[in-house]
């Protein structure tokens, strides 16, 4: 029985558009599929509709710096074969003018469509054949080949690239299809969870914070302990249900279930006790218009508020309370009751686990079956870093193909 392609991608994000293309353009006959009837949507809706496509600041030598994942070292082989330069010159070769943000983040200067615009592009030059919206309804193995069931027919090849992202924003189309495909074929997953997703709060301890939404601040944000432990050093938004923000979206990758965060609200304020105390000795203000040139004015009523000792002046509130209130602006300690889930997260953690998958080629133990992109266990920081992991696990795959 003979092939009808020498690939079959399934699913046509970041990571299958870049494959497909990438195998096309070096002698593959490829076909390309997506449920979909949009194209990469989540490209069109990254960045605020400017696509932050990578990050420069991505250290290939220190993937694990960068990534999470329970090998995170596994992602050193493919980004260290496709840099973020190497794509910056793709995007450049396209005329498609992008700008850097703050931590070497790159934007299109545009709206996304224009990097989707080139990816199809980049398909078109390697004669990818793309059907879209086409579904797949099986994958099975026989005679040394693989029959993919799709809407469209029955078609076969020898390998299958399963570039289906994971469970993050399925108002947008994501499905565990990936992971079901592992599983049917005796690969391991580790279990996956929303990951760069704002965190809930519950009860009455949070009402006081609950009309805080919409303020944003620049805080130290921790979770963790001993080798565990990680900081963020990013700004925080107060929603109605909780927190958010890129320090929140960073710290939720990290966070375990029923663990608290340590937050300080003023950064850049050392010894804050001492500051408080020296105001005291100097100042009649009140202690919300002292503490008010450290944090927003708001945030500053909601913590005087809830403590009588504190709704007076400065000079005459007691070392103790002056003592508490430092602790809470340099330490709140807070435990989230959960985050908002797949609805509202980024990217997903979890996945294929890289233990079953080649670092050089991703192929997996099952063989001419490859995993490439967000349904593989390598989930990196907010910032570029997803989309530079799949460019990097897509071209790696591309040149096995």
């Amino acid at each position: 029985m003979s092939a009808d392609f020498d690939a079959i991608v399934i699913g046509a994000g970041a990571a299958g558009l870049f494959c497909a293309a990438q195998a096309g353009q070096r002698g593959r006959k490829v076909l390309l599929l997506d449920h979909n009837a949009r194209i990469a949507e989540k490209i069109r809706i990254s960045g605020g509709g400017r696509a932050n496509f990578t990050n420069r600041e991505l250290d290939p030598r220190a993937p694990q710096r960068h990534f999470i994942g329970s090998n995170p070292n596994f992602c050193r082989s493919a980004l260290a074969g496709f840099t973020p330069q190497q794509f910056i010159a793709l995007v450049d070769r396209h005329g498609i003018a992008w700008h850097e943000k703050h931590k070497g983040q790159l934007f299109c200067d545009g709206p996304s469509q224009q990097l989707i615009d080139m990816l199809l592009a980049e398909c078109a030059a390697g004669g990818v054949t793309h059907w879209q919206p086409c579904a797949v309804q099986a994958v099975r193995h026989a005679d040394g080949l693989y029959h993919v069931e799709t809407t469209r027919g029955v078609q076969r090849t020898p390998k299958v690239v399963v570039a289906t992202g994971g469970l993050s924003i399925p108002q947008i189309g994501a499905s565990d299809f990936g992971f079901r495909l592992a599983t049917q074929f005796g690969l391991r997953v580790i279990e996956p969870r929303p990951a760069l997703v704002p965190l809930t709060f519950g009860g009455e301890g949070w009402a006081p914070y609950a009309q805080l939404a919409g303020l944003a601040l620049p805080v130290n944000i921790t979770t963790g302990s001993g080798k565990a432990r990680m900081s963020f050093h990013e700004d925080l938004l107060f929603t109605h249900r909780g927190l958010s923000g890129p320090a929140v979206l960073q710290i939720s990758s990290y966070w375990p279930a029923g663990a608290p965060l340590l937050i300080d609200f003023a950064p850049e304020v050392e010894k804050k006790e001492d500051r408080l105390r020296d105001a005291k000795a100097r100042s009649r203000k009140q202690v919300v218009n002292e503490l008010a040139q450290w944090v927003p004015a708001r945030l500053a009523d909601a913590w005087v508020a809830q403590d009588a000792a504190l709704a007076r002046p400065i000079n005459e509130a007691s070392d103790r309370a002056l003592a508490q209130l430092a602790e809470r602006i340099g330490r709140w300690q807070i435990i989230p009751s959960g985050t908002e889930g797949y609805r509202k997260a980024e990217v997903t953690a979890g996945g294929v686990d890289t233990r079953e998958l080649s670092s050089q080629t991703m192929e997996s133990k099952q063989p001419g079956l490859y995993f490439i992109g967000e349904v593989v266990d390598v989930t990196g920081w907010l910032g570029g870093y997803n989309f530079q992991w799949a460019w990097a696990s897509a071209h790696a795959c591309a040149r096995n193909l």
